[in-house]
């Protein structure tokens, strides 16, 4: 965000965090198509970096980079950006099958184009689970058939609820899609495995995993 002088600590972390939602509302409304699965935002001395995640980093770019740059000109006129104090990045999400953004996204399409509920839950979470994660979760919620609504839930594998552990280990991202009959909640949930690269999962063990060393020789 453009910085403001004589700002408190308290407001900057506000304005801060509605730069932050804002930001990613209309990232998010404008990139759905191309596979939008969040940002990073960087601050340096000389400009304000903004890192897009997506599954086809190639659409965002556009043409001989023709997007991005309409994008940043978009970003930096609402927020109040000086000439050149703002880039825009597209990074590729290197397993889709791993990101809940981008399977929520995914299926918010299939039932936007008319698929089943049950059979648009089940391909995604098979998708996910071919994707080698640990376990999957789906809630649909709202008037799936008929005017009564009801949520039905989808889980496969393994999945941590409480505790420390979901915020390392899950990833969980909520979605609304508008259906003729009303709005459907969507909640996706995925356990990510343990991965000391730290590439496909958190870098740490859980806390539960118990390892037996060999007994030394004396």
């Amino acid at each position: 965000m453009a910085l403001r002088a004589n700002l408190s600590k308290k407001r900057k972390f506000v304005a801060d965090g509605v730069f932050n939602c804002e930001l990613n509302e209309f990232l998010r409304r404008e990139l759905a198509e191309d596979g939008f699965s969040g940002l990073e935002v960087r601050v340096t001395p000389q400009r304000t970096e903004i890192i897009i995640k997506a599954t086809r980093s190639n659409d965002v770019l556009g043409k001989q980079g023709r997007r991005i740059r309409e994008l940043t000109s978009v970003v930096q006129k609402r927020f109040g950006f000086p000439e050149g104090g703002v880039e825009l990045f597209a990074e590729r999400v290197a397993n889709r099958g791993l990101s809940a953004i981008a399977q929520a996204e995914s299926l918010r399409y299939k039932l936007v184009q008319g698929l089943p509920v049950r059979r648009a839950c089940y391909g995604v979470i098979k998708f996910v689970m071919e994707s080698n994660a640990k376990g999957v979760e789906l809630i649909v919620a709202g008037k799936i058939r008929g005017q009564r609504a009801k949520a039905m839930k989808f889980k496969d594998g393994y999945m941590k609820c409480s505790g420390d552990v979901p915020w390392d280990f899950v990833s969980s991202c909520t979605r609304h899609v508008y259906m003729r009959q009303g709005v459907l909640g969507l909640k996706v949930k995925i356990m990510l495995e343990h991965d000391p690269s730290g590439q496909r999962g958190p870098t740490k063990q859980q806390p539960d995993i118990v390892t037996i060393q060999e007994p030394k020789d004396l």
